[in-house]
């Protein structure tokens, strides 16, 4: 085992731990080294990547369009750049195996992962069984990495809101059963959260939404862990849009 090893399982058990302190742990999205720097600076203990915002900045389209050895390259950069533990979103995994994509990350020195049951290219969801399968084959080839378990029923999934949710807890039951840190009901609605935190046996990750509840309103429901998938960055992007639109009228884009 090389001290990188060593300082990567450090990271995923400090990241692990962060899941479980009274605190909603919360991850800001950052999408280069500079990023990551700045919410190191400010004092946040870990970071995420989101996969739409590192796929745009390299002139690529979100939804496992970008290739894989470029997402992972940018990655590894926003890691090497910073101190705190990082976690990866990886999307579907590239249509890697387990073990390689394991290995993949490792690599990268990603403490943990985010991994989604939606299927690429069709934009359907994953059976239940075969992303549970899935999944503890990624916890086999590592156990120290931390899995983020996404949960698209209420992305992809069809149907009342009442069947949505149940199919998003027996999803979410599976995925940590098979060995997942924490899952991810992306885009579940404020009514369902409280639900969600109560039924499900671990930690519940929510995105973060401008007309949402707020950080403190989504701790009060049980939520563990909040990230903002790529608003941060195309937050960043408008800023940039109207310094653009200053200019070109002839004003002060720095204004």
């Amino acid at each position: 085992m090389t001290q990188s090893d060593d300082a990567r399982r450090a990271r995923a058990g400090l990241l692990r731990d962060l899941h479980h302190r009274a605190d909603v742990l919360v991850l800001p999205n950052v999408w280069d080294a500079q990023t990551a720097k700045i919410f190191e600076q400010a004092g946040f203990p870990a970071l995420a990547t989101p996969s739409s915002g590192i796929a745009d900045s390299l002139g690529y389209a979100d939804r496992q369009l970008a290739p894989a050895t470029e997402m992972f390259a940018a990655a590894a950069r926003i890691i090497r750049s910073v101190g705190v533990p990082v976690t990866v979103d990886a999307e579907a995994g590239y249509g890697l195996t387990p073990a390689e994509l394991a290995e993949r990350l490792a690599e990268t020195g990603a403490a943990g992962c985010n991994l989604e049951d939606t299927a690429h290219p069709q934009g359907t969801l994953v059976a239940i069984e075969e992303q549970a399968e899935w999944l503890a084959a990624v916890r086999a080839a590592d156990p120290h990495l931390v899995i983020n378990a996404r949960v698209d029923s209420f992305l992809r999934g069809k149907g009342p809101v009442e069947e949505l949710l149940q199919d998003a807890i027996t999803r979410a039951e599976a995925y940590l059963a098979a060995g997942a840190d924490c899952v991810y009901p992306i885009l579940a609605p404020t009514a369902v959260l409280g639900e969600l935190t109560e039924r499900i046996p671990g930690p519940v990750n929510a995105m973060f939404l401008p007309n949402g509840p707020s950080l403190a309103e989504l701790a009060e429901l049980g939520i563990a862990r909040v990230t903002f998938g790529g608003q941060l960055y195309d937050h960043t992007l408008g800023l940039v849009r109207q310094m653009a639109e200053r200019l070109t009228a002839g004003q002060n884009p720095l204004a």
